[in-house]
């Protein structure tokens, strides 16, 4: 008889970079030779996008001017979504880094979803309360002008409107089934059907608690198999309090499975192969690991510093990606069966892989020349080390490490030999007063707080993240 198998080891691949919560994660579908990509909203509004399989920073989307609260890849993976406080929708392209539509709307933005395979349509929603599906083919693209630095702006009366009237609370999250016809949205504790050719909602459930998380989870083609959860066809899993509830079929509408939980739950994602389901508890920093058929809890992930508000496995079923409001993320190993444990960026007892330069992958097999910008380089680090950005566009170039970014004044009055004391303790002192102010307003207003803190804002770009980001916030 043969000894007992080890309990397998997770090591986690921590993505740093972000400078403030992480409210959402979503990879690419398969791309060529297996490849894949991730891409991360923040409110810091620098979404950041990034190798799916290694966590390798690859560059970051700069323009908005509020927190972002959602971002995806289109079906193509040549444009890149996402939907932010400062009232806009941008469409990317992920090949330049250069925006190509800003989608105007009268209110925060919450969520965006692409179809399964048209990359020319895009669903928003937000607190206007109202569901929108827009062509990007009626407005030219900027490129064909010449000019791809200055993106086509579309109002959002161009929009389709959906349901007109049926949500009486801002949409957080929308789901594009494999139907094209039909779309799920997440208001409240409701979900909702809608049938797009008529625009009308044909069914809606209402479920025990918000809804914290509503992601349609699928796999890449060559991956799915009859025996896997929903038969091979995408499953909308959704967290709504101590309840997680999973529909699946060609329109997301047949019930599978709702399983209540001891815990509220912040999110939860699915492993349709494996059998499982990740949720991330709230109270608590945990993400726990539970049997499919049994429910039984088989393990924690521990390291993060705050709520895990979103969950995601890869297209081929191997990680899976948590997104924490700590301004941190992880990735980890997602299959029972994967042997090899792996460790990028901070390592114990391990030597983290090297911080070579990764270029993005195009689909016609060319490599793309991801642009970069010095202003945008938060902290630099990808999951391979840190990166040092040139001031030559919007979206960042991976790139090795030669020295730690110069941010603020007082550093580089440290390093200017031709500066004195006195001129350092002037800058302090000034520093020292705009933060007094700004603190003075958080109290009065109310706004700007993080994980119990109140966020120290440096400049008043951050300072404007931090008030489009005060109006709703999840903790």
């Amino acid at each position: 008889m043969s000894a007992a198998e080890p309990p397998r080891q997770y090591v986690p691949l921590t993505c740093h970079g972000h400078s403030r919560p992480v409210p959402h994660l979503s990879f690419s579908p398969l791309e060529k030779d297996d490849m894949y990509y991730m891409i991360s909203a923040c409110k810091d509004g620098n979404p950041m996008l990034r190798d799916g399989q290694t966590g390798d920073w690859i560059g970051t989307f700069i323009g908005h001017k509020g927190a972002v609260w959602q971002a995806r890849l289109s079906p193509n993976s040549t444009n890149a979504a996402t939907a932010s406080a400062d009232f806009t929708v941008k469409i990317w392209d992920t090949h330049t880094g250069e925006p190509l539509y800003t989608i105007q709307h009268n209110h925060i933005v919450r969520a965006i979803a692409y179809p399964p395979d048209n990359s020319d349509l895009i669903a928003t929603g937000g607190n206007e309360k109202i569901l929108r599906v827009f062509d990007l083919t009626e407005t030219p693209n900027p490129t064909q002008n010449g000019n791809p630095a200055v993106p086509a702006v579309i109002e959002s009366t161009r929009g389709f409107e959906i349901g007109e009237g049926t949500h009486k609370a801002p949409i957080k999250f929308i789901a594009w089934t494999k139907d094209p016809n039909i779309m799920v949205t997440a208001s409240d504790n409701t979900l909702r059907w809608f049938d797009l050719p008529t625009r009308a909602c044909v069914r809606q459930e209402v479920l025990d608690g918000e809804i914290r998380s509503c992601e349609l989870v699928s796999l890449a083609p060559a991956y799915t198999s009859p025996d896997d959860i929903g038969g091979g066809l995408p499953v909308l899993a959704v967290a709504a309090g101590k309840w997680v509830y999973f529909w699946g079929g060609p329109q997301a509408m047949d019930e599978i499975k709702r399983m209540e939980l001891k815990y509220t739950i912040a999110s939860v994602g699915l492993d349709l192969k494996g059998r499982k389901l990740v949720v991330g508890q709230e109270p608590g920093t945990w993400a726990r690991v539970i049997d499919w058929d049994t429910a039984e809890e088989l393990e924690t992930h521990k390291g993060h510093h705050g709520p895990i508000w979103s969950i995601a496995f890869s297209p081929d079923g191997k990680f899976t990606a948590l997104a924490s409001c700590s301004g941190r993320r992880e990735r980890s190993e997602a299959t029972v069966d994967t042997k090899e444990n792996q460790n990028h960026g901070t390592s114990v007892g391990k030597t983290p892989r090297s911080g070579k330069s990764v270029a993005f992958k195009v689909p016609d097999g060319s490599e793309k020349i991801s642009k970069t910008s010095t202003a945008a380089n938060t902290t630099g680090n990808g999951a391979g080390g840190g990166h040092k950005g040139k001031d030559t566009g919007n979206l960042q170039r991976d790139g090795p490490h030669s020295g730690r970014q110069i941010k603020d004044k007082d550093t580089v009055a440290h390093h200017n030999k031709g500066s004195s004391n006195v001129q350092r303790e002037s800058k302090r002192s000034e520093r020292g007063k705009r933060d007094e102010s700004f603190q003075q307003r958080v109290r009065d207003e109310g706004y700007a707080r993080g994980g119990g803190k109140e966020h120290r804002c440096e400049d008043e770009k951050e300072a404007a993240f931090s008030q489009w980001d005060g109006e709703e916030r999840f903790y």
